[in-house]
């Protein structure tokens, strides 16, 4: 069945998903009416709060966090906040972006699952794994460490635990022919969408290798919910290019006074 929502459902979706996806990673915070926030730093990459609503409340926001040792960011949603007079500048800007479901992907290898048939892909366009490389689920901590280093470029650091490996998480390894990890991203399911994020290529592999297997594996995993996330610059094209559509502005706010 595919999921069909509005533009502002799936924007708050998206919103929603990615505030559970830095929850999951940081291991906790607090969520409230307006915003998700951490009352301890989180780990690098991931914003220490996330507004949820166009209305959050700047002082409410801050309130949650900790402003005084370096490092404070906020992700603000909907790019509506001015976090300036608070010691805050704009690190980057995104877009939220949107992918209809595919009900199922035909030649489309399973990421935990024999091979079997489906119904042919639907609109925007079809997604189809590169025959080149083998798209898996992540099992393991091992894996997951293998998954990490590839996605860094070097080694992995442990920012993502074995914990997040749950039935509602998947890290997608696509693998060349020798076993390696050169392209894979991580989806994560919240309600009636899944977050698409993390979207890598490694030693020279191109770039829509990783959308078009992700989004295969994606549309094995979950067949006919909407796929989500934000992407900016060149990112950005690429995700637009595989079928993508902007939902809105957002704004990543750095605590720099």
């Amino acid at each position: 069945m595919i999921i069909d929502l509005d533009t502002e459902e799936l924007l708050r979706a998206a919103v929603r998903n990615n505030a559970e996806w830095c929850a999951a990673v940081s291991g906790g915070g607090t969520f409230a009416a307006d915003a998700w926030t951490s009352a301890r730093r989180t780990p690098p990459y991931y914003p220490d709060g996330v507004t949820l609503t166009r209305g959050a409340s700047a002082d409410e926001l801050l309130a949650g966090m900790d402003t005084d040792s370096p490092g404070c960011s906020v992700k603000d949603s909907f790019a509506a906040l001015d976090l300036a007079p608070a010691g805050f500048e704009v690190l980057f800007g995104a877009e939220w972006i949107h992918r209809p479901g595919d009900a199922a992907v035909r030649d489309a290898p399973a990421p935990d699952a024999p091979v079997r048939d489906a119904p042919a892909p639907v609109a925007p366009a079809p997604v189809v794994p590169s025959p080149a490389l083998a798209w898996t689920r992540v099992t393991g901590a091992g894996e997951l460490a293998a998954w990490e280093a590839a996605w860094s470029g070097g080694e992995s650091t442990g920012l993502f635990r074995p914990g997040l490996l749950t039935p509602e998480i998947a890290f997608l390894a696509g693998r060349a022919a020798d076993g390696r990890i050169v392209a894979g991203a991580a989806a994560h399911r919240t309600g009636a969408v899944v977050g698409l994020s993390n979207v890598f290529t490694a030693d020279g592999a191109p770039g829509g290798e990783a959308w078009g297997g992700a989004l295969a594996a994606v549309a094995r995993l979950w067949p006919g919910l909407p796929v989500v996330g934000y992407e900016s610059g060149d990112d950005l094209d690429t995700a637009l290019r595989h079928g993508f559509t902007p939902l809105g502005p957002l704004r990543v706010w750095l605590h720099t006074a």
